[in-house]
């Protein structure tokens, strides 16, 4: 089906869900609000194996509405689930409203999320959460992940969070984890798990949000904050990101986070970094992650001070983990390369179009990440990284 005529069918089904306001009872109904959301329901993905347990009232946590629309669930079980220790509360991500459904729908987000709960998370080790369930109805892309709730033992990060060396070398050593144990796994390379490649996945996202014109109404909006040299050359830009983009159909592949900014790390006991929000995961190589997290996660003064050092770290682990042997000049060019795809994410989201949530993000935290972003580009002289 085209992406107009899926979108058509989403939006069809969306109203369809509206007019029903069907409350969700069996185990495979996939909520459609959180008005929705009975204990029943609850009792069934939370206490199945768990006999004689059930769910008996439930409380809702404030909305939280941006790219997908959250809320904390506090909840109450019979005695058999108090005996049982059954989770108190769970934080849950759904797609609700209609333009989280096209969002997370055309671009796959909602399938990348539940394959990597309910298939690729027990195959990691590694610091990120579990769920206890996580679906989506494939035609209306309604679609609910309910975590365990970490609200009161991690940090979950945001832009102003203070990355010292620790958390960096942390941050890096969980993505060689995941990286080198997915490095060409049957799943990605057979489909089995129904993940996009990176360029399917933009390619998607071109489509749905037009973004080659977001993101240079984002990079144009943000001139104050990106170097003037890089500022000229704003026509190159989007050509740069293309090429980067294409380097995925040729380079060894693993699984990829895809959107490894910083308010999706976590930190745990004040040093060990996790990774959250798994729904733009796809098949890629490495540089994509690596290139994006460190430029976005560190200020441009520690990124100049750490960088290389950082990446010798990588590639180290990598290898000792039985990943890809990449030699240290090919991975400094496939970083530099990868940066520009990291910005256009940015300068998108300060920009969104119509057909995107238009609170994504903070604008000071977009403009902030740009900023990192584009001072790496400029710093690394990234329009000429030797394709």
């Amino acid at each position: 089906m085209s992406t107009g005529g899926l979108a058509e069918q989403i939006r069809s089904l969306y109203e369809r869900d509206l007019r029903s306001n069907l409350k969700a009872v069996a185990a495979t109904d996939i909520p459609t609000s959180y008005d929705a959301i009975t204990p029943e329901w609850l009792s069934h993905v939370l206490c199945a194996d768990t006999p004689g347990a059930q769910v008996t009232r439930f409380r809702l946590g404030p909305a939280d509405d941006g790219s997908t629309n959250r809320r904390q669930i506090l909840l109450t079980y019979n005695q058999a689930g108090q005996d049982a220790g059954l989770p108190a509360s769970v934080f849950c991500k759904a797609s609700h409203a209609l333009i989280n459904r096209l969002n997370l729908g055309l671009c796959g987000a909602a399938h990348g999320e539940k394959m990597f709960y309910t298939r690729i998370r027990r195959l990691l080790d590694i610091e990120a959460p579990r769920a206890y369930y996580a679906d989506y109805d494939p035609q209306s892309f309604a679609s609910i992940v309910l975590l365990e709730d970490m609200t009161e033992r991690v940090e979950f990060c945001t832009h102003t969070t203070e990355m010292n060396w620790d958390r960096a070398a942390s941050m890096v050593s969980l993505m060689a984890n995941y990286h080198a144990a997915m490095l060409e796994h049957p799943g990605l390379r057979s489909r089995s798990f129904g993940l996009r490649t990176l360029p399917e996945f933009w390619q998607d996202i071109e489509d749905l949000v037009y973004m080659e014109k977001t993101s240079n109404n984002g990079f144009l909006a943000a001139e104050d904050v990106i170097p003037a040299r890089l500022f000229r050359r704003f026509p190159e830009v989007w050509p740069a990101t293309k090429r980067a983009i294409a380097q995925h159909e040729v380079l060894p592949r693993t699984l990829l986070h895809n959107d490894v900014h910083l308010k999706n790390w976590y930190v745990r006991d004040g040093v060990r970094m996790g990774l959250a929000d798994w729904h733009c995961c796809c098949a890629g190589n490495w540089s994509r992650d690596f290139a994006y997290a460190v430029s976005v996660a560190l200020t441009p003064e520690n990124r100049r001070k750490w960088e290389h050092d950082l990446l010798r770290s990588y590639l180290s682990e990598t290898k000792s983990r039985g990943g890809m042997v990449v030699e240290l000049d090919e991975a400094w060019t496939l970083y530099r390369q990868q940066l520009f795809p990291a910005l256009a994410f940015w300068t998108n989201t300060l920009c969104p179009s119509d057909v995107q949530p238009q609170d994504m993000q903070p604008q000071d935290a977009a403009r902030e990440f740009i900023r990192r972003i584009s001072c790496a580009i400029d710093d690394l002289d990234a329009f000429d990284p030797g394709y």
